[in-house]
């Protein structure tokens, strides 16, 4: 005799679940989440399938949230030794006494603690001394009305953007080393008025995507933003 669960009324009793179960063998194929509630003791010497199944989803279960876990993990572990590179280079760049150490702090922090390939610091700026800079090819000193046909778009924007570049934009940035860039993070430094662009670069065009976090690097430019007009003033 067949049994329909919709015609019995309740309470149901086991032989009618066991009845339903046996007329119906493929009830728990698309059901996995309710085999790992099950309890269902194994008996030695005879194989049962539903213990099997049952145990299979439980260990899927748990690949997936160890794999999760790792993942939190190594997150963590990254933005810890983020945070501990991010301090250096702000105490670093607190200790600056002029605008040559504050960008000699910048450039090696990047270079060094970061491993960043290709750095540049664009400044708006008619009145800079830029003998004080000739030192180094990483600090670019220009008019905000030079750059503004060319990065008008990352200025006015004013948030930390990250991906490829147009052509244009990227020769402006990067001059003669700009062929070996495949893609870009750039945060603006800004007070009241724009007062600069920072850009790093990778020669991987995948490596900064628009979907990556910035927030170390916007937090960076912020604190450039509150210590660089010091040493702009000297």
């Amino acid at each position: 005799m067949t049994t329909d669960l919709s015609s019995i009324t309740l309470p149901l009793t086991d032989k009618d679940v066991a009845n339903y179960l046996r007329q119906h063998p493929e009830f728990f194929i698309d059901k996995p989440s309710l085999l790992a509630d099950l309890t269902l003791p194994h008996q030695s010497g005879g194989a049962v399938s539903l213990v099997e199944r049952q145990v299979s989803v439980l260990r899927e279960r748990n690949m997936d949230m160890r794999h999760r876990l790792t993942t939190l993990i190594d997150n963590a572990r990254q933005n810890d030794q983020l945070f501990e590179k991010t301090k250096r280079l702000i105490l670093h760049l607190m200790e600056a006494q002029d605008i040559t150490d504050f960008v000699d702090a910048l450039m090696h922090s990047f270079t060094s603690d970061f491993s960043i390939p290709y750095t540049m610091l664009i400044l708006f700026g008619e009145h800079i001394d830029e003998s004080s800079l000739a030192t180094t090819s990483n600090v670019q000193i220009c008019s905000l009305s030079t750059a503004q046909p060319v990065l008008g778009t990352i200025i006015s924007n004013n948030q930390t953007v990250c991906g490829q570049l147009d052509t244009g934009e990227q020769q402006f940035i990067f001059q003669d080393k700009s062929d070996r860039i495949g893609s870009t993070a750039i945060t603006p430094i800004a007070t009241s008025s724009p007062l600069g662009i920072l850009a790093i670069g990778n020669s991987d065009p995948d490596y900064y995507r628009s979907s990556m976090n910035t927030l170390f690097l916007s937090y960076i430019g912020e604190v450039i933003c509150r210590l660089l007009p010091r040493h702009l003033s000297q």
